[in-house]
């Protein structure tokens, strides 16, 4: 799992609960029974069946219009990674959406 196998959570227009596990939904190729909740967007990211590099990118409109949802978004997002290290690693992009997103990440491997 590498940097340069990311798959891109861009939440850019986002300002609900229902709209970030659209993305979710989306991004991360989730069934179409995924039930769109908290606890199955955090058993989703522990059974994805290819480890994964989850950069999210456009973040910060999500975190200002719901600081609550947002901050549960990271504990699952946590969790998830606590749970699965060496199958997920979720990178919260500093940039703006529109950029690179991994232009702002350092590459420990070439460090």
């Amino acid at each position: 799992m590498g940097i340069d196998d990311s798959v891109v959570l861009d939440l850019s227009g986002v300002t609900d609960k229902a709209a970030l596990m659209d993305r979710c939904a989306a991004a991360l190729a989730l069934p179409s029974w995924f039930g769109r909740n908290w606890d199955a967007l955090a058993d989703s990211l522990t059974d994805l069946p290819e480890p994964v590099a989850l950069v999210v990118t456009g973040w910060q409109e999500y975190a200002r219009a719901r600081p609550q949802e947002w901050r549960t978004a990271q504990e699952v997002f946590a969790a998830a990674v606590d749970e699965r290290p060496t199958r997920l690693a979720v990178l919260l992009s500093l940039g703006a959406s529109s950029e690179d997103p991994t232009k702002h990440l350092s590459r420990a491997s070439e460090d």
